[in-house]
This record gives C-alpha cells, sequence and structure tokens, in this order.
C-alpha cells in the first residue's frame, strides 16, 4: 500500500477528516490489506482506487441487494432525475412507493419514507411514545439500532439522560423480555426487535418462533408497540417482512439499506393503531423527499418481486457456505457459519483475538474477494454460481493463511 493512490489519499483525508474516516467504513481495524477507496463497482464487483478488483461479499454493506449498476434501477432512477429529484415537495413517485410497500409489506397499513437507518428506527420509536404516551423502550443487550444518542453503541457525548427510559432485555431468551416488561409497568411504550441477532463479531442468531410470539402476545396486552428493526435484513428474508415467516407481525417496521439498491431511502410501514401517532410526530428532512431515491426503490422491489431474487441470494448463499466448510476442513480448521445464508457470519472456532479472521480475509482479498473478519456479509441477485467460486478460490488462499496462525 506504500505510495498507492489509496494511502495517498488516506494521508490528505487525515488532515482533513477527524479521525482520517468515521464510522462502520473506516478500514483502521481491518489491517493494512484493505483498500479504504473505491473507484468504481458494478454487479458483485467492487476495483479500489488503484485498480484491484474484488468479488464483493458486503454489497456496500447491505444496500446492493440486485448488485451496482442494476440496469432496470438505474434506468427507473434517470427517468426521474431527468424530471427532478429534490423539489419544492415531493413527487408522484412518493405515492406510488408507499402504495407498494403497503401492497408489499404484510402489516402496513402506511409508510412514511426517511433517508437512513437510523431516521426509520427513531421514528418508530418516537411514533410508539406519542401512540402510547408511555415513554419505556425495550431493546436487546448487543444489538444495533442506528448513530444517535438513544441508540449508538458508542457512550462518547452521549448523556444518562438520553437513555434513562431504555430497558435491556436478552435477544431470544423470553424470560429475559418478560422481566423486562414487568419493569417497565405500565409505562412501556415499544419492544424493539431486530429482525435476527446480528451483533458484530459473535455468531448470528435466527428469531425463534417461541420469542417473536410471545413478544408479540407481550406487546399486544400492554397496548404498546412491536417494532421490529427490518434495516439489515428487509427485503432480504421475506418481502413481505422478515417476521412474516414466523406468523408475527409488528406495528411498526423500520426498512433501509436494501430498499433502493443504493440509492440514500428509508422507509417505515405501521398499522392503524400508530397511523394517528404518526401525524402528530414532527419527523422531516431536507432531502427525504428525494424523487430518485424513490423510482429506485420502487424499481427495486418490482425486480425483487418479479425474479424471485430471494431464492436467488439464497442459493449463492448456500454454495458459499458449503464451499467454505469444505475449504476450512480441508485446512484442518473449525468454522461457525450463522444467520441466513444470503447474509453470512463466518467465525473461526478458537479465535478470541481474530487472528484467523483477519489472517483469512488479508489472503483472501490479495486473491481478490472481499470478506469481513468481524461483521455479517451480504450476497446480492448479482452473484453467480461463477462467482461464488471464484471467491472460495479465494477463500481456499484465506484458510491456508488462517491455518498457519497459532
Amino acid at each position: 500500500m506504500i505510495n498507492s493512490k489509496d494511502q495517498l489519499l488516506r494521508e490528505r483525508a487525515a488532515s482533513v477528516i477527524p479521525g482520517g474516516m468515521w464510522g462502520h467504513m473506516s478500514t483502521r481495524y481491518l489491517g493494512s490489506a484493505y483498500p479504504q477507496f473505491f473507484e468504481r463497482a458494478d454487479g458483485c464487483r467492487v476495483w479500489d482506487v488503484d485498480g484491484r478488483e474484488y468479488i464483493d461479499l458486503m454489497c456496500s454493506w447491505g444496500p446492493n441487494i440486485l448488485g451496482h449498476h442494476h440496469r432496470v434501477v438505474e434506468e427507473a432512477a434517470a427517468r426521474q432525475r431527468s424530471l427532478g429529484d429534490a423539489m419544492n415537495g415531493p413527487g408522484e413517485v412518493l405515492v406510488e412507493l408507499a402504495e407498494l410497500l403497503v401492497k408489499t409489506v404484510a402489516h402496513a397499513d402506511w409508510a412514511m419514507l426517511q433517508k437512513n437507518g437510523t431516521d426509520a428506527t427513531t421514528a418508530c420509536v418516537t411514533i410508539a411514545r406519542a401512540g402510547t404516551g408511555r415513554r419505556k423502550v425495550l431493546v436487546a443487550r448487543g444489538s444495533y439500532h442506528g448513530a444517535v444518542p438513544w441508540c449508538t453503541p458508542s457512550l462518547a457525548g452521549v448523556t444518562a439522560e438520553d437513555r434513562a427510559h431504555l430497558i435491556h432485555f436478552d435477544y431470544n431468551d423470553v424470560a429475559s423480555l418478560e422481566a423486562a416488561v414487568e419493569q417497565a409497568g405500565n409505562d412501556l411504550a415499544a419492544v424493539v426487535v431486530t429482525a435476527f441477532r446480528h451483533d458484530i463479531a459473535r455468531d448470528q442468531e435466527l428469531p425463534t418462533a417461541a420469542f417473536a410470539k410471545r413478544a408479540r402476545e407481550l406487546t399486544t396486552a400492554a397496548d404498546a408497540a412491536l417494532i421490529v428493526d427490518d434495516v439489515r435484513a428487509g427485503f432480504r428474508i421475506d418481502l413481505a417482512g422478515s417476521w412474516e415467516p414466523l406468523g408475527v407481525r409488528p406495528d411498526l417496521s423500520a426498512f433501509s439499506k436494501a430498499i433502493a439498491n443504493g440509492y440514500p431511502l428509508a422507509a417505515i410501514t405501521g398499522t392503524d393503531r400508530f397511523r394517528e401517532a404518526a401525524t402528530k410526530v414532527y419527523v422531516t428532512g431536507s432531502f427525504w423527499y428525494g424523487a430518485v431515491a424513490m423510482a429506485a426503490a420502487i424499481a427495486t422491489i418490482k425486480t425483487l418481486r418479479d425474479t424471485n431474487a430471494i431464492a436467488s441470494m439464497n442459493a449463492a448463499g448456500e454454495r458459499l457456505r458449503s464451499g467454505l466448510d469444505a475449504a476450512a476442513r480441508k485446512h484442518g480448521l473449525l468454522l461457525r457459519q450463522t444467520g441466513p445464508v444470503s447474509m453470512p457470519m463466518v467465525l473461526f472456532d478458537g479465535d478470541a483475538e481474530f487472528s484467523k479472521a483477519d489472517a483469512f480475509c488479508s489472503a483472501a482479498l490479495r486473491e481478490g474477494a472481499y470478506f469481513h473478519p468481524r461483521h455479517n456479509m451480504f450476497l446480492s441477485a448479482a452473484h453467480t454460481a461463477g462467482d461464488v467460486d471464484l471467491a472460495l478460490h479465494a477463500a481456499d488462499a484465506g484458510m491456508a493463511a488462517a491455518a498457519q496462525v497459532a
């Protein structure tokens, strides 16, 4: 990386950006093999600023569900861009998208649009409090719901008052959830749960039917809101909502990431129980009504619906999972692969310091596959069997490197 374009950009960034980079896309904890800056992307591939090509197993950390530069999405965005984007008010596409969301998401009687996942989860919590007149919000320990004081994983700049009305429970633990509900008493506004447990640097957990159904029973009995944070998983497990296969429908859901195939957009959907509350809260943003991203979202959701894209992603995920298992066995390693196959988390047994994971990812990266050592990854509908096999070829080199770590 010495004297590379990436390194020069890092040096320039360090003088004008605090820490050189902020947030989850900073590579400071990923090792020197990882590029910080990228030049372009197409399908399921990305190129860094030094021209190196990678099979993309992060999909922009989730947004690219159909693949970069998907033709149908780009054409829809271009048509709307030729008409206007951020105007004095929303375009017709706002109503069209809201109608499509209500038609697609099983629990939805209405929809509102935002720009990112934090906007959406925060709006859900605000609407729940407005609709119940209560304060307490229950969240699972370790769950990520965004980057503002009520939910950010960092405590820097956060006051105790910002979280005074949060109560924690353990994901998938019915008894823990019941105890938290009892602690909240008659001040319970909402229970917030991620679609599945996807905390960083640990095994993922799919929700059990017993946990999901009990969350629904408890919030219904308390006349509180059940909020599913579907920001990460939305439209990857089930277009009708990630808990629909469990037979559990929330009162409010938050979506973002994959909703517009890389265009900045988020949405919340809700039931009629919280429709009036949604009219009372003040939520807005200068770019929340941008029409281009909404046009992209309409094209994305319709394409996902009409092309059976979820099945395609699952097939690619199964191929990747079985191939990684085989490569690990070949090199005498034990893997833990958890979560939905289209959003894989890959961890090594006996690797508390992530030394094996770092060695695996760095070696695979040099062979042209962009894996992540601590975060769940993402597959897109653009990943073909051939693309997965190329990633597995790189993974074999990664497993060889991991096997050398004591």
